[in-house]
């Protein structure tokens, strides 16, 4: 029986994982690179070891440490969770040569199936070996991991070396293995999974299927289970094929077969050979915890002869990241104030109120589950405890969620994996509640006001001016101190498509009530709660909406030159363009340098045609956002 456990693997995984522990009497062990060691998941286990790898990044690659790890704190099982080693076949040998139980499939099945190359090969399905034009939209994919990670799609043949070598650069980073191959692209695709357990016995079970459709970069960002509008005869097909793929490898524990679904088409896609970052939805589904089911499977414990248990209700998950989808999903950094979601949906998060999100690993915040007897009563839940949430630091996807499970297409189940390629510029439109300016304005006049600020002499309104964060949009507001308490004289903002609103919502509304920490505004009859939250002398959250608090006569801007090119997140930079130096001719559009950021490559590219006139990049360097990266001076155009 398994004592004591090491995870080797962080952050929201490893939490949950420890939660199992706990309820099954299991004592628990964490890894930590320097950049984690006050990370929640080291703070959850019973003891922690620290690695010292190279980077941040790759420390959780490296298997010797976490082997002697094990091996120094008593540890008599590791689990993988997902990405990282969690398909490392290697690994897993590391593990049981080293007297340790491996929670994961046996070293040859992973070898097998791992590798999406060699899964192919045993289904008897061979990836391209050599492109033509006529080929195209064709996919380059890590043979190791997933997550997105080490895959970029190909629609011109002239792009294919630059992906080629982004998706080998990525897939080294994150999974410590380069090897990418190519197969066909198919548009207008459903992302379908199927959750498979098998034990030493011979005992299979296809625990039903999940939609992953919604995506961007490859990486999902909602799931449920299961998958809508299955034909019968199609979920029967999923479940033999995934049946049939765990059979031929030899499989043992916890994995996933993936599908593309297209025109009542089943296409196979690889073998996760680990558990997947979606599993919570067909653990509500079924009822079950798949993590105490591996590690009984690990134990050489048997599953059910009869099956599953029986499947109830629908489930679905929203990962909410730290990233500005608006900006090409950028990922953000900083301080994470508070984060809770109401309701009743399950939260698995790897944070804890003021950790810091850092630069070195994946953007992801929390999970976010909801389960209920039906699909749309499922997703209306999920959409409204998403709504209510509290999340005050860095800028996240939260509104794109709840947009997106709101949207026809989704609320009818006709999305794919090119929901978002369709709809981004709608979902990410800017929307900011024209209150949350006046609420913060009112809440801080209150909170500063030793005596409710009344004077006897009339005189000039006070002036508070706020940023939506990340829209951007200014506003200006005008309130002044009254015998009768605050009251707003105006609201104007820089965005002319919004002045109208500003000016509608000051007319129209009575302060009921301000307080440092809540506002009660009326309008039209309605009154409206809005709490207010500061950090710092410049950051206020109202309820949803995240403002900056400007000075009141704006600061000069920092001054860079024409053609500056300045770091759009933190990062590191892992590469300059071959050839590249001062002086060098530049096209607009022209890749110049790559910022690695949370294990993704960005590319940065020249904003014109010019003259690269400094470059102050270098491989390895670590930036910060803005950092000034190069210099790029316009050719005038009648001399291009």
């Amino acid at each position: 029986m398994i004592t004591t456990l090491l995870v080797a693997n962080r952050g929201e995984i490893a939490c949950r994982i420890f939660r199992t522990c706990r309820d099954l009497g299991i004592r628990t062990v964490a890894v930590h690179s320097d950049a984690d060691a006050e990370a929640r998941h080291t703070r959850l286990a019973d003891a922690s070891v620290r690695l010292a790898g190279e980077t941040p990044a790759a420390t959780y690659l490296r298997g010797d440490l976490i082997v002697k790890a094990a091996l120094d704190a008593g540890a008599d099982a590791v689990h993988p969770g997902y990405g990282f080693l969690s398909e490392n076949a290697d690994f897993a040998r590391a593990v049981i040569d080293a007297g340790l139980t491996w929670i994961g499939p046996p070293p040859e099945a992973m070898a097998a199936m791992a590798s999406k190359t060699r899964a192919k090969e045993l289904l008897g399905i061979a990836p391209l070996t050599s492109v033509t034009a006529d080929d195209l939209p064709v996919l380059v994919k890590a043979a190791a991991g997933g997550g997105g990670r080490g895959m970029r799609v190909v629609r011109e043949l002239a792009e294919l070396d630059e992906a080629l070598a982004v998706a080998r650069a990525e897939a080294r980073s994150a999974f410590g293995d380069g090897e990418v191959f190519l197969e066909p692209y198919i548009e207008g695709g459903r992302h379908v999974e199927v959750q498979v357990l098998a034990d030493a016995h011979g005992t299979v079970w296809t625990l039903g299927t999940r939609d992953c459709s919604l995506q961007r970069r490859h990486q999902k960002v909602i799931e449920e289970a299961p998958a809508p509008d299955l034909t019968p005869e199609l979920d029967t097909r999923l479940h033999e094929l995934a049946e049939r793929a765990v059979r031929a490898g030899g499989y043992r524990g916890a994995g996933t077969v993936e599908f593309l679904v297209a025109d009542g088409r089943a296409h196979f896609l690889e073998m996760n050979a680990r558990l997947q970052v979606e599993h919570p939805v067909t653990e509500a589904v079924f009822g079950i915890d798949l993590v105490a089911l591996q590690i009984r499977i690990a134990e050489g414990g048997p599953l059910d002869g009869g099956g599953p248990p029986r499947a109830h209700g629908h489930a679905v998950e929203a990962r909410l990241y730290a990233e500005d989808p608006a900006a090409d999903w950028a990922p953000q950094t900083g301080p994470l104030h508070r984060l809770a979601v109401p309701g009743a949906v399950r939260l698995d998060s790897g944070y804890a109120d003021g950790d810091a999100v850092g630069v070195h690993y994946d953007a992801l915040l929390a999970k976010v589950v909801a389960h209920a007897p039906t699909r749309a009563e499922a997703v209306r839940r999920l959409a409204g405890a998403l709504e209510r949430a509290t999340v005050h630091g860095p800028v996240t996807n939260r509104d794109l969620l709840v947009r997106s499970l709101r949207h026809p297409e989704f609320a009818e189940a006709r999305m794919d994996t090119g929901f978002y390629e369709r709809h981004l510029d709608a979902l990410t439109a800017p929307a900011p509640d024209p209150y949350a300016p006046l609420a913060a304005a009112l809440a801080d006049a209150h909170g500063r006001s030793r005596f409710g600020g009344f004077r006897n002499v009339p005189s000039q309104p006070q002036t508070k001016r706020y940023r939506t964060e990340p829209d951007g949009i200014e506003y200006e507001v005008h309130y002044r101190h009254t015998r009768n308490g605050l009251v707003a004289d105006g609201v104007r903002t820089t965005d002319r498509a919004r002045t109208a609103d500003a000016a509608r919502v000051v007319r129209a509304v009575r302060v009921v009530r301000a307080e440092p920490g809540a506002v009660v505004l009326e309008a039209d009859g309605v009154r409206r709660r809005f709490d207010v939250a500061r950090y710092g002398d410049d950051r206020v959250y109202v309820n949803g909406t995240a403002l900056t608090a400007l000075p009141r006569f704006p600061e000069p801007a920092a001054q860079h030159a024409p053609g500056s090119l300045l770091a759009p997140m933190p990062g590191t930079v892992v590469r300059i363009a071959d050839g590249l130096a001062e002086g060098a001719r530049v096209a607009a559009g022209q890749p110049l340098l790559w910022l690695e950021a949370m294990k993704m490559e960005h590319r940065v590219t020249a904003p014109a045609s010019g003259t690269l006139t400094a470059l102050h990049a270098a491989p390895g360097r670590q930036v910060e956002v803005g950092a000034l990266l190069a210099v790029v001076q316009a050719v005038p155009e009648e001399e291009t």
